[in-house]
C-alpha cells in the first residue's frame, strides 16, 4: 500500500509540474505587441509630371525630412513626398526603416530633374543627386519609368511648396 502511495503522489506532482510548466510556456509566447511608430502630420502640395496629378507631402523642416516616408507599408500610386532642403547642394537619400521600394528624382530650384534614383526598402546605400539640387520627390518604385518622366523634364508645382525651416 504504502509504494502505491508514493506512486499517487507521484504521479500527482508530475501532472502539477507539467501544467505549471505548459502554462509558463504560454505566458511568455504572448509577448506584448511592438509600438506603432508615429507619423509626423505634414502639408500637402499639387503637383504635376508626365501628365500626372500628384499629392505630395512635404517634408521642409528637419523633423519631417529625417523621417520622411520611414515605417510606411503602402502609398497611394499618385501620392508622394516632396523634400525641400534649406540650400542647393548634392542631397542623399537612403532608406533605413522605409518599407516600401521608392523612386527618388532631384530637382534644381526650377523643378527640373537632374537624377532619378530607384531605392530598395531598408537599405542604407545613398542615393545622391546628380547635380546642385533644391527639391527630392519620392514617389513608389518605378513611378516615374512608369509615367514616361525623365532627367531634363520638369515637376510642375515646386514653386508653391513651403521654404524650407
Amino acid at each position: 500500500m504504502n509504494s502505491s502511495l508514493r506512486f499517487i503522489s507521484f504521479v500527482i506532482t508530475l501532472s502539477f509540474l507539467l501544467t505549471l510548466s505548459c502554462s509558463t510556456t504560454l505566458t511568455f509566447a504572448a509577448a506584448p505587441e511592438a509600438p506603432k511608430k508615429t507619423i509626423a502630420k505634414t502639408h500637402l502640395i499639387a503637383l504635376t509630371a508626365g501628365g500626372q496629378s500628384i499629392k505630395a507631402e512635404v517634408a521642409a523642416d528637419d523633423a519631417t525630412r529625417q523621417q520622411g516616408l520611414m515605417f510606411r507599408t503602402k502609398m497611394s500610386k499618385n501620392d508622394g513626398m516632396l523634400f525641400v532642403f534649406s540650400e542647393l547642394g548634392y542631397h542623399a537619400m537612403w532608406m533605413r526603416n522605409t518599407l516600401i521600394p521608392l523612386s527618388v528624382a532631384y530637382m534644381d530650384e526650377a523643378g527640373k530633374i537632374l537624377s532619378i534614383h530607384e531605392m530598395l526598402p531598408q537599405t542604407e546605400n545613398p542615393h545622391q543627386a546628380a547635380g546642385p539640387a533644391r527639391y527630392a520627390l519620392e514617389m513608389n518604385a518605378g513611378w516615374f519609368t512608369n509615367h514616361k518622366v525623365n532627367v531634363g523634364d520638369a515637376i510642375k508645382g515646386v514653386e508653391r511648396a513651403p521654404k524650407s525651416k
